[in-house]
């Protein structure tokens, strides 16, 4: 296995933004309904324990990284579990990462076709995301880095005045009774955010080597799960007080809470908002994702340049996406019951499971 040493850099800020971002992107339209469907008015109080498993992510990730400086996870894990287990286990994660990638695609021409374009065929607007973030990947991850610090801006720009402006029409009684049906349903409710999103900072195990600074690696993931898990809970909150339970039915409750104050105040076609910090947040993720896919490839086969995987895996994304899936239904339980047990288990308990030989082999 080649062992890359990464000539590109980027600086603890553009870290923290990168988590930030790719996390947020798909967050802040599709979590509440995932809580809410379980929590009910508590689904707010599900923000917490579910941010508890993005802190044992950063926790064994940077532990990781800290023993294996400039390596990624595909790199150090035959050093842990020997060659053929740590070959099969990039293999399964290539494998997990295309899963993803498509998925997540999917989502986002469904998103398109629902508010857009409701008659294009989804693949053209695949094909147009894949451009762009395939040349995006091409000039590397400290310029995908660098694009994101402004569109993390932008995003904040557009979302802190849309949240001030749906509190105004929020009403604090919908929250009522708290803790009514127990804690149970909290914890049920902290699943989908847990295993589906806090556990993406897993992609630390892929973006540490790029960092300039590797001992401010856990702070500036902290701070970032930290902004991440404020932003969450005041678009789960805020959704609540606005929708109430119905949250729980509706595939896009925070833009529905959105158009809703468009109508109600002085403001129209407010939807074009989420919309732009969708498409935004969208291609921070599909561009990160598909730079991970890349260099897992090339580092398990040994090939010294990355970028010549990212028009046939690009391809085969756009493709797969078409097909992953069958309908929107079918996704929509992926998302809120499939994908939260997959993201445990190779987002915490895989990671968890090195950590633990690795320390057991340095001991012994």
């Amino acid at each position: 296995m080649y062992k890359l040493q990464p000539t590109e850099k980027i600086t603890g800020t553009q870290l923290g933004l990168l988590l930030f971002t790719f996390i947020v992107s798909t967050v802040i339209i599709t979590i509440p309904s995932m809580t809410v469907m379980f929590a009910k008015q508590d689904a707010w109080i599900s923000v917490f324990p579910a941010a508890l498993s993005g802190l044992l992510s950063i926790w064994v990730m940077t532990a990781l990284g800290n023993r294996y400086p400039g390596l990624t996870i595909i790199q150090y894990s035959p050093k842990i579990i020997g060659k053929w287990l740590g070959g099969l286990l990039g293999i399964y994660y290539i494998y997990y990462w295309f899963v993803f990638i498509m998925t997540t695609t999917m989502l986002h021409a469904n998103f398109i076709n629902a508010l857009l374009l409701p008659k294009s065929p989804s693949i053209v607007a695949n094909l147009t995301l894949f451009i762009i973030c395939s040349l995006a990947v091409f000039t590397g991850i400290e310029v995908i880095a660098r694009c994101n610090e402004f569109i993390t801006l932008l995003i904040l720009f557009f979302i802190i005045p849309l949240l001030i402006l749906i509190t105004k029409e929020g009403d604090i009684n919908q929250l009522k009774p708290i803790l009514g049906g127990g804690i149970l349903p909290v914890l049920q409710g902290a699943i989908g955010p847990a295993g589906g999103f806090m556990n993406q900072l897993f992609i630390l195990g892929w973006l540490l080597p790029y960092l300039n600074k590797p001992k401010k690696a856990r702070t500036v993931s902290l701070i970032a799960l930290f902004g991440i898990s404020i932003l969450i809970f005041f678009i789960v909150l805020l959704t609540i007080m606005i929708l109430g339970p119905l949250a729980g039915n509706l595939t896009y409750p925070f833009l529905s809470v959105i158009q809703y104050v468009g109508i109600e105040g002085s403001f129209e076609r407010l939807e074009a908002i989420a919309v732009s910090m969708w498409v935004t947040g969208i291609f921070v993720k599909i561009s990160v994702t598909l730079f991970i896919l890349c260099i897992s490839i090339s580092q398990l086969m040994g090939i010294r340049n990355y970028r010549d995987f990212i028009p046939p895996i690009a391809l085969l994304s756009i493709i797969g996406s078409v097909f992953i899936h069958k309908n929107e239904m079918e996704l929509h339980n992926f998302i809120v019951f499939t994908f939260p047990i997959l993201a445990f288990l190779n987002q915490n308990l895989i990671p968890m499971l090195l950590l633990l030989i690795d320390t057991i082999k340095r001991r012994f």
